[in-house]
């Protein structure tokens, strides 16, 4: 199921093809998804020296499009390595009909609006999460204005480097790596496609397969389609082969024996609400996880 959810299927394309119910499918990619961030988590603390990151805002969203969300995701430089993701609501922006301007202030006024500053809170959390144990370390990002502000707050040294969202994004592109992870994310996610009937119906259920991306990208994906055999992860030390599908589920991972993050937690108990939908079920299991 790994490779399927990575491979731009969505849950009812993963269904038929393994004949149960959607539903199933459903629950599996959650109980994986818990599994590949007390993976990536654990993994996170044994990298002892990062020199320069990228950080970047994917846009998409859950529901409906009246639903905007920011994966906030951070990349080591070097490597390609995807280090870290949080998420931030947005309020649905851009060029809107009569209608759809009456519709935005009807859901706002029923179910809130987002944070103002929503976007700076999950860049900071970002950034903490990555940053506890660094002295020194170069962020690159776009000119988005929320950036400066989360940066200034952490206690880190910090060359923060900005790059204009309007330069050409290729190779030369100083944020390279976390273009190319934005470009790679819609690549493999049947839900972040440009036109597409999959979309996320839940963000808790879009984080769950943006952590198993993430540990695919990070340890089964060759940095390279063509050339050797190099994942990010063996370029940061991490690993000394590319990793299988068999290796990434050898072992049962406990969530009293990793350290997570505040929002990670939250992550792994399922605790990211969609306001638009009444039942938002938590995972608060006493002996199954």
């Amino acid at each position: 199921m790994v490779l399927m959810v990575v491979g731009c299927m969505g849950n009812r394309q993963i269904a038929r093809a393994l004949a149960c119910s959607p539903s199933t499918v459903a629950h599996q990619i959650a109980r994986l998804g818990r599994h590949c961030l007390l993976l990536q988590a654990g993994e996170l603390a044994r990298i002892d020296r990062l020199h320069e990151i990228a950080i970047d805002g994917f846009e998409t969203f859950e529901w409906s499009q009246y639903f905007p969300f920011h994966h906030n995701v951070a990349v080591e430089v070097a490597s390609g390595y995807f280090l870290y993701h949080t998420d931030s609501p947005l309020r649905r922006k851009g060029r809107m009909t009569a209608e759809q301007k009456a519709r935005r202030l009807e859901l706002e006024a029923r179910l809130g609006k987002a944070h103002p500053a929503a976007v700076e809170i999950g860049v900071r959390e970002l950034l903490v999460g990555i940053l506890s144990k660094q002295c020194s370390v170069t962020i690159r990002s776009d000119d988005h204005a929320a950036y400066p502000r989360a940066i200034a707050s952490l206690s880190c040294d910090i060359m923060h480097r900005i790059t204009s969202s309007k330069e050409r994004r290729d190779e030369r592109n100083p944020l390279w790596e976390v273009n190319l992870l934005d470009l790679v994310i819609r690549h493999s996610t049947a839900a972040h496609k440009r036109e597409t009937i999959a979309w996320a119906k839940r963000r808790q259920a879009s984080i769950e397969k943006l952590v198993i991306f993430q540990v695919w990208r990070n340890y089964l994906k060759r940095r390279r389609e063509k050339g050797s055999l190099v994942t990010s992860a063996m370029l940061l030390g991490l690993a000394h082969r590319p990793w299988h599908v068999r290796d990434l589920l050898a072992g049962r991972l406990f969530c009293e024996k990793v350290r997570l993050s505040d929002r990670w937690r939250d992550y792994y108990r399922r605790r990211i609400r969609t306001t638009a939908l009444v039942v938002n079920r938590t995972h608060e299991l006493s002996y199954a996880f």
